[in-house]
């Protein structure tokens, strides 16, 4: 994997304890809204001024994310950097939006873009933000995986928090300010966004919803959690933390892995509910069978040992 510059690039047992935390939303988010206001202004017109169409797209959504509620109990802390690690394979549908949406959020944000491989015009809108202030964007020379893309992202990562944001349109950046909560109140060292914290079903495949949670039950066999959403996209991490463990896995393996590793080391772990906006294979969904057999394999393997 060839690696260029900052803004463009080519390319045993558990002693960690688990909280599930439930914030309630508040009805205003003003912490740090002050310290980041005409600075986030200007850094989101940037963005939008670079992706043809954009502003028009999404003008009109754009207020809900740059007020995005934090939840209740929501720590006054606006002394970090979050960096929001995208891994983005074909997405030139989505890529737009998402940038926009993550972008607008009150929050100071460092964007680290992972591009592998994309041949559908996705790397070109991508180029166009080439040379932004605290925007990365890595392009991979060949397509090697969503686990080898977040490895690379994570090299690069200077914030002192790390979440990872899919590039499609399932997951809701303005979960992000209450899932980095736990770690901004020192609760926790890990959090998971948890699709199935509530009543409300909120992913219509009932084949998907069985996988996850054989998949959420057997990891948790293994690393003494108590997680309900292993397999969620929504994690989120002290910078230290992610990157003290050595990745293997180079597509969905990394779900199991990471989960298996930072159990392992006793770092402490927490989930928040998520909106979830379930996306079906002809939405450009990438996941299959082999990777539910690969997961398997990877939640035996790392539970056990490095």
């Amino acid at each position: 994997m060839n690696q260029a510059n900052s803004n463009s690039t080519s390319s045993s047992s558990y002693s960690g304890n688990f909280t599930s935390i439930n914030p309630v939303r508040t009805s205003e988010f003003t912490s740090g809204r002050s310290s980041v206001g005409n600075a986030k202004s200007e850094y989101l017109d940037q963005v939008l001024s670079r992706i043809d169409g954009c502003a028009k797209l999404v003008k009109e959504e754009l207020d809900s994310y740059q007020a995005a509620d934090p939840g209740d109990n929501a720590s006054p802390r606006t002394d970090y950097l979050l960096s929001v690690v995208i891994p983005v394979f074909n997405e030139i549908n989505t890529i737009g939006r998402i940038l926009t949406r993550v972008a607008a959020l009150p929050l100071n944000l460092e964007l680290v873009i992972i591009d592998d491989f994309s041949t559908d015009g996705t790397r070109e809108v991508l180029k166009k933000l080439i040379g932004m202030p605290n925007v990365k964007i890595i392009l991979q020379d060949e397509n090697q995986g969503k686990g080898a893309a977040l490895r690379t992202g994570f090299m690069h990562v200077k914030g002192d928090l790390v979440v990872v944001q899919d590039a499609d349109l399932e997951y809701d950046p303005r979960d992000i300010p209450r899932l980095i909560q736990p770690l901004l109140r020192k609760e926790a060292d890990v959090v998971y966004g948890s699709r199935f914290i509530g009543d409300e079903q909120q992913d219509e495949s009932w084949i998907h919803r069985t996988g996850n949670a054989i998949l959420t039950g057997a990891s948790n066999l293994f690393s003494g959690l108590k997680l309900t959403d292993m397999e969620t996209c929504y994690k989120a991490f002290n910078r230290e933390v992610i990157q003290a463990i050595r990745i293997e896995q180079d597509r969905f393996g990394i779900e199991p892995e990471i989960t298996a590793k930072l159990a392992r080391r006793g770092y402490r772990f927490a989930e928040v509910p998520i909106s979830y906006d379930s996306r079906g294979y002809d939405e450009g969904k990438k996941i299959g069978v082999k990777d539910l057999i690969n997961a398997i394999y990877c939640i035996g393997r790392y539970g056990i040992s490095d």
